[in-house]
């Protein structure tokens, strides 16, 4: 794929995988309900591993999982589950492909009740993505109060795999935080997709849940953890 990007990229894209991930995917805000549940999924698939390793077996992902369509993944049994736990294109954890089929049928829930997941996900940070600003990795935090409350209604909802640094890396990878250091010409790029233009008021569902609300966590301090884009380049790929 062709270099987008002219001047220094953040110093985690170094790899023939990285690099197009980072020059065309990372930190576009998102809002199609299929791509946010894929990320949702490789994030939690990534846990204890590096990034990289996803960008590897994603294609395999997409295959395996039905193209990410929850409805369609809410219905697998646990035969196909088996099936995928024998694949080698994919992580073969049965905890993690277990929840990936749990948080499919909960993300329908979802679906049903804010009108799309996106709309559900969006007001954690006032519709409008938030610019990290970061001038250094050292400044990039593994988790924050927005990914704190995140965290907390998702596993309230019944979703699995959705720790505070996971869910602050999803919201790396889907745009509701520009984490693009500052030197890194996709910074001011990514700052054009700022507006979030599908986002509206929250409903009254969305208020008794309560995530649209005042976020009242306080985020732990604490490097990056392991397998964040910012870790896994710091190592060889």
């Amino acid at each position: 794929m062709p270099r987008t990007t002219t001047g220094p990229r953040c110093p985690w894209a170094r790899t023939d995988l990285s690099i197009p991930y980072h020059d065309t995917e990372w930190g576009v805000p998102v809002h199609d309900d299929r791509t946010l549940f894929e990320f949702l999924v490789l994030e939690g698939a990534q846990a204890g591993l590096s990034w990289e390793t996803i960008l590897r077996k994603r294609a395999r992902y997409r295959e395996a999982f039905d193209g990410f369509d929850p409805a369609r993944v809410a219905r697998f049994t646990p035969a196909r589950i088996h099936r995928l736990l024998a694949d080698p294109g994919i992580v073969r954890n049965r905890l993690k492909v277990w929840s990936a089929v749990t948080n499919a049928r909960a993300v329908l829930r979802i679906q049903k009740e804010f009108g799309s997941f996106d709309a559900y996900l969006w007001p954690f940070v006032g519709g409008t993505p938030i610019d990290g600003r970061r001038r250094a990795r050292r400044d990039v935090p593994a988790r924050t109060p927005e990914s704190d409350a995140l965290s907390k209604n998702l596993r309230t909802l019944g979703l699995r795999f959705v720790g505070s640094t996971i869910c602050y890396a999803f919201m790396q990878a889907v745009g509701m935080v520009n984490d693009h250091l500052l030197t890194c010409p996709r910074h001011a790029e990514v700052k054009r997709h700022e507006r979030s233009p599908d986002f509206r008021a929250p409903s009254d569902s969305v208020r008794r849940h309560g995530h649209a609300a005042r976020i009242r966590n306080d985020a732990a301090g604490g490097a990056s953890r392991p397998g964040s884009p910012w870790v896994v380049r710091s190592q060889p790929g």
